[in-house]
């Protein structure tokens, strides 16, 4: 089964996301702040395929998630989604300069998530 990760500071967010998901067929790990991620990813990173990321978290926020992310090259495989209510198009370009693989607006459908879950080659 392959693995998926949630970090979001948001319960109600991260339990959506996870149930999308669970019911893409993805195995959920879920974690409420970036520092908590990272660390659980950089003991765990070869198991999960997905990082769906949260922008503005208190501490960490995920930008630079990503970044401490890509700047491990053992983690290189794994694949980053910002999910963020960051609809200016200059923030989904600093995302994706960060090494963000995707960028999904809140609030989104099941059906867009899964398309960009299929546009990153973790879902067929």
């Amino acid at each position: 089964m392959s693995r998926a990760m949630v970090v979001d500071d948001s319960r109600a967010m991260r339990l959506l996301l996870a149930r999308t998901l669970t019911a893409s067929g993805f195995s959920v790990v879920q974690f409420a702040g970036a520092q908590e991620g990272l660390e659980a990813l950089r003991s765990e990173g070869a198991g999960v395929q997905i990082v769906l990321v949260d922008w503005n978290m208190p501490g960490m926020d995920g930008l630079q998630f990503v970044k401490h992310v890509r700047a491990q090259a053992e983690l290189a495989g794994v694949k980053l989604m910002m999910v963020t209510t960051e609809t200016e198009i200059e923030q989904m370009a600093r995302a994706l300069e960060a090494g963000a693989d995707e960028y999904i607006m809140k609030p989104f459908t099941t059906e867009a998530m899964q398309e960009k879950l299929r546009l990153l080659g973790v879902l067929t």
